[in-house]
């Protein structure tokens, strides 16, 4: 797939291996608050939407830029929200149910006129194949969409939309650079300062091709376990509903086999909503086609 590929950091196995660990684990703890409703929206109405964190959704659901135009939704029952995602606009709906309610189901998206648009498919979500093309643009579909949404130009949202990284699945033939472990971290030593971090990175580019994002994924292994086990969540291990994060860049790098990409990624708790978090990515790149030395910024909400 040509202008679609994705670089990435991933962890690598190291010889000394912590008793339990997980790689760019997050831990965030509640913060409950009780106050006025009333205070509370008309301080969100006033606040920069880029400024907003996930507890301001509740106010305004319409601040996050995750429109899609094809809606899964898992466990449907009745079909009813599928219904519902029809009617407030997707292109297509995909409702899984594995129990027998299925039928009644697809008899109800009928007679409401959706089936066209909500298809209804029998099974587990692990084990069904969902009826949709695999080999997607990925920033086309998710983010340059907003150029041109039905003919109107919401170019204005795709900045906004560009600082939030992208939760996906990224298949492993998009991957065309090397792994770099950026945080190890050890669940039964870790503190809380620990989950703000800066690391640096180094990639190494494995065949003629573009990159337009980096993402990221963790590892984790339980060792004081009777048999050691642990699962990945990379991109060419089995689907986990963590899938990867994707972090995009304003434009693509040409890059040729073994050249290199440098740089910084930090990340932290945001200061007003501990859930939230922030990063900076630094980036060096000097290869035969492109060149760039850049700094991106991302709230992941």
């Amino acid at each position: 797939m040509s202008h679609s590929n994705l670089i990435w950091l991933a962890p690598r196995e190291s010889d000394h291996r912590p008793t339990t660990k997980q790689t760019i684990l997050i831990v965030a703890g509640d913060i409950i608050r009780m106050e006025n409703k009333c205070e509370k929206e008309k301080r969100v109405e006033r606040m920069p939407v880029d400024e907003m964190t996930s507890k301001d959704y509740y106010f305004d659901s319409y601040a996050h830029f995750g429109i899609h135009e094809t809606v899964l939704d898992v466990g449907c029952g009745t079909g009813i929200l599928s219904m519902f995602a029809a009617k407030a606009g997707a292109t297509r709906v995909i409702g899984i149910e594995m129990s027998n309610i299925v039928e009644h189901a697809k008899k109800i998206v009928a007679a409401n006129n959706l089936d066209k648009v909500v298809e209804i498919i029998h099974g587990k979500v692990e084990e069904v194949t969902l009826p949709v093309e695999k080999d997607r643009q990925y920033k086309d579909d998710k983010i340059n969409w907003w150029d041109s949404v039905y003919g109107f130009d919401m170019s204005c949202i795709r900045e906004v939309a560009m600082t939030e990284p992208l939760v996906d699945v990224v298949e492993a033939k998009q991957v065309v650079t090397n792994s770099c472990l950026v945080k190890e971290v050890d669940l039964y030593t870790v503190k809380k300062e620990d989950l703000a971090f800066s690391a640096p990175f180094h990639l190494q580019v494995r065949r003629n091709d573009y990159v337009h994002a980096l993402i990221t994924y963790f590892n984790i292994e339980f060792t004081k376990c009777h048999k050691r086990t642990g699962f990945s969540t990379a991109p060419e291990a089995r689907y986990t509903h963590w899938k990867q994060t994707v972090f995009y860049f304003d434009d693509y790098l040409t890059v040729k086999h073994g050249e290199e990409i440098f740089g910084t990624f930090t990340m932290k708790p945001n200061e007003r909503n501990n859930r939230d978090l922030d990063f900076q990515i630094e980036m060096e790149f000097h290869g035969e086609l492109s060149d760039c030395q850049e700094s991106h910024k991302y709230k992941m909400r």
